[in-house]
């Protein structure tokens, strides 16, 4: 090495031989995967600082969105007895169709002809309730034939009873006249009785004056007595219209008092006759709910009862029916810490059972078998585990969801938030903090907005 020697040196030589001075060096395979190794940590490293967006995962089953297209048990609106079954389980029916008849069970609806007879019955009682209204007019028309004939005779008895007033008043008169005459004949008399007896004139004239008082006399008797039938004449008429009054009167309230026991009974009549119709018109209901018919469209999913023959209680469920074509969600369940997080028009993406699919919760656009959804639907109250449920719908502007989806199928869902590094989800969740708040993604205002515009569109 310095050169002081002739001899030339191997280096090379000498290092193949030497043992020692081989494990000096590094050996190949290590150098390999050292370089290895610090390519992944820069992989790594470098994937620190990729996008990740957050999210909030829930499991749940898929349902269908409006309740009238969720399953539904039918019940048996009456109680009776299993007759017939006119479907099987799995079977399509259109609203209307007859599910299963029943008989009756109760005595007081066993009658084959119980409609006709209570028809019957209603005739019966409105011909009773006319008859009653033809006898209630014909006594009107008598209380007011009696209270017009009233009315004539009290003017014909008022009438009679001012005659004799005016006669008693004439009868007076005369009577004041003979009055008079009565005294001028007494004092004729008298001076022919002085002029007799001083002879100045003679008997004949003398008995004359004498005729002339006592016919006078009876004429004042006479008018006197005219008078007092006059009188009588008068208390006699008041007497025949008080009468009048009493009679009329008495007539009157008895034809009332007819009248108003068949108002009464009339009234009774129409009651029954309500009561009446209002049972008919059960008994047709009745008679109607004596089938079972399917309320909508849809499948036959399970017999409750089975057999012929077994008896029903009223509202006692007979079979389960799934309505055709229900428009579809699926309900996940969160928790409760992460429910500010969520808004209604979020991004939702959805794996469900039966499907494979190959999920990155932060990554979905790298995603394969999912399927994407809107949040339609929060719930403000919790449910028995303390989680609370969302429902998703399907979003119309992306990929649809599978058509031999069955409602009750398991569903997980991953509710997507804001876009951060990795390693700022990876610092949140070593920390336990929550997810970055945010309002819901552009995407979702942007497929509000574009529904908005349709429907505006459709409206011109």
């Amino acid at each position: 090495m310095l050169h002081i020697s002739n001899n030339n040196i191997d280096s090379h030589e000498i290092e193949k031989k030497v043992y020692a001075l081989q494990t000096l060096g590094t050996p190949r395979s290590g150098r390999v995967i050292a370089y290895w190794l610090i390519g992944i940590f820069v992989f790594f490293f470098l994937c620190l600082f990729l996008p990740w967006q957050q999210n909030v995962q829930g499991y749940g089953y898929v349902t269908a969105f409006a309740p009238k297209d969720r399953p539904q048990t039918i019940p048996s609106v009456i109680a009776g007895r299993i007759e017939k079954w006119y479907v099987q389980e799995g079977q399509k029916v259109s609203a209307g169709d007859t599910i299963l008849v029943i008989s009756e069970v109760k005595d007081e609806y066993f009658d084959p002809q119980l409609p006709e007879r209570l028809q019957e019955q209603i005739k019966a009682k409105n011909e009773g309730i006319a008859a009653t209204q033809t006898k209630i007019n014909a006594l009107e028309d008598n209380i007011a034939a009696l209270q017009n004939g009233l009315k004539f005779k009290l003017q014909q008895a008022a009438n009679k009873l001012q005659q004799a007033r005016f006669k008693l008043q004439m009868d007076s008169a005369d009577y004041e006249a003979e009055k008079i005459n009565m005294q001028i004949a007494r004092r004729q008399f008298q001076a022919g009785e002085n002029m007799y007896n001083g002879q100045l004139i003679s008997l004949v004239d003398f008995e004359k004056r004498k005729a002339k008082l006592q016919e006078t006399q009876a004429k004042l008797i006479a008018y006197q007595n005219k008078v007092d039938v006059a009188r009588n004449e008068i208390i006699n008429a008041q007497i025949e219209l008080s009468s009048i009054r009493a009679d009329y009167a008495k007539e009157i309230s008895k034809a009332q008092s007819d009248k108003s026991s068949a108002v009464s009974y009339l009234a009774d009549a129409q009651g029954e006759l309500s009561k009446q119709q209002n049972k008919y018109s059960s008994v047709q209901v009745r008679i109607k709910n004596r089938a079972v018919i399917a309320p909508q469209d849809g499948y036959v999913v399970k017999a409750l009862k089975a057999g012929v023959g077994e008896t029903l209680k009223e509202g006692d469920p007979v079979a389960t029916i799934q309505p055709a074509q229900p428009a579809k969600a699926v309900e996940l369940y969160v928790k409760a810490m992460d429910v500010p997080l969520l808004e209604k028009g979020r991004m939702v993406r959805l794996e469900f059972d039966g499907w494979p699919a190959l999920q990155f919760s932060g990554w979905p656009s790298v995603s394969v078998g999912t399927f994407p959804g809107r949040v339609a639907v929060i719930d403000y109250v919790n449910s028995k585990d303390g989680k609370y449920r969302i429902l998703v719908t399907p979003d119309n502007e992306e990929e649809e969801w599978p058509e031999q989806l069955r409602l009750g199928s398991g569903v997980s869902g991953f509710v997507m938030l804001n876009d951060v590094p990795v390693w700022y989800e990876i610092w949140r969740q070593l920390n336990g903090f929550p997810p970055s708040l945010q309002s819901p993604t552009a995407g979702a205002e942007d497929s509000v907005d574009k529904k908005k515009e349709g429907e505006k569109d459709a409206k011109k």
